[in-house]
């Protein structure tokens, strides 16, 4: 499949030097001034834009402007062509939203690698919009197998950025904590409903089988090699593990529970008692923090706690950002 070019410049002889490079790999279009070439941007919804800076009526920097200042158009990279005349205005080009510079006349295999690069740019950032859609579809999806209400699992995975940072974990992994979060519960896509949604206390055997939620979504996500996805099979495996060796599949104890799944289980737990679900109220505040301060050592890390309780006024922070989102949801509904 060909990447659509537009190139924009009001001399001819510049449109037919760039045909003739660019022609035999890619789809082109022209346009000869500003005007031309906004509406051909909106129309072809081009990969990249070659811009002419000299122009009458309308130079490149105006119509880079406006085509960054268009949510239609703000994310298709422009790269000025400019005469060598004209070198030295790189600052006011940059700051109009340009990505790079070609200096007049054209070396064939410049044009050719620069417009490579910045194509293969593109793609890679269509290829991280699309990853990080499928990753949302995934939590979206172990939705539909579970009691829970709302954004639970995107609110809980807001407080456990926030908790990954405050354990010191840099930006990167806390950003990708946040996205494997959600997916924590996926494996519930493979208990029977009439397991997950019974209404009365589980007997062992269906026990049993809940239980297994935590290695059948540990083997869904397990398959891919993509390191968000390992990080979220470790969570789905062991979020369920508790600090005295007392949770499962395997019974961890202590640090030999991932670091991940230990900051997942206190953000998890504060949700589940802090917010209203339909078999419960929400709890106050301090019956909240003081149930999880008697499961330090139990149940959950006690440094987690301890980090988890210092940065509480950014937790309630993010509590009300996504209550703020619930109330605003439903009222568009």
């Amino acid at each position: 499949m060909t990447s659509s070019i537009l190139i924009v410049d009001d001399e001819p002889i510049n449109l037919a030097a760039l045909s003739q490079i660019l022609s035999p790999e890619y789809t082109l279009v022209f346009a000869r001034n500003g005007i031309e070439a906004l509406t051909s941007a909106a129309k072809h919804h081009p990969a990249l834009i070659l811009l002419d800076v000299i122009m009458p009526e309308m130079d490149g920097y105006t119509v880079c402007r406006r085509l960054k200042a268009d949510p239609q158009t703000e994310n298709i990279p422009v790269i000025f062509v400019t005469s060598l005349a004209e070198v030295g205005h790189e600052s006011s080009g940059f700051a109009a939203g340009a990505v790079d510079y070609m200096i007049k006349p054209m070396s064939p295999t410049i044009v050719k690698a620069r417009v490579r690069t910045h194509l293969s740019l593109v793609n890679t950032k269509q290829l991280e919009r699309s990853y990080n859609d499928a990753i949302h579809m995934l939590g979206e999806a172990s939705k539909f197998k579970d009691t829970d209400t709302g954004v639970h699992i995107w609110r809980m995975a807001a407080y456990s950025s926030a908790l990954a940072s405050a354990c010191g974990w840099n930006i990167e992994a806390c950003q990708q904590l946040e996205l494997a979060a959600p997916m924590h519960d996926i494996g519930k896509l493979g208990i029977p409903d009439i397991i997950l949604r019974k209404p009365a206390k589980l007997n062992a055997a269906e026990w049993n089988v809940m239980k297994t939620h935590t290695s059948i979504g540990h083997d869904i996500l397990s398959l891919s090699m993509s390191p968000l996805l390992q990080m979220a099979a470790t969570i789905a495996l062991s979020h369920h593990e508790k600090w005295d060796g007392g949770g499962y599949p395997q019974g961890l104890v202590g640090a030999a529970i991932p670091e991940m799944a230990r900051i997942i289980a206190v953000a998890d737990v504060f949700d589940a008692l802090s917010m209203e679900r339909p078999y419960k109220e929400a709890w106050p505040l301090d019956r909240v923090m003081e149930t999880l301060a008697s499961s330090a050592g139990t149940h959950l890390d006690p440094r987690m706690i301890e980090c988890f309780t210092n940065i509480l006024p950014d937790i309630l922070e993010i509590q009300k950002r996504w209550v703020d989102h619930d109330f605003n949801l439903d009222r568009l509904l």
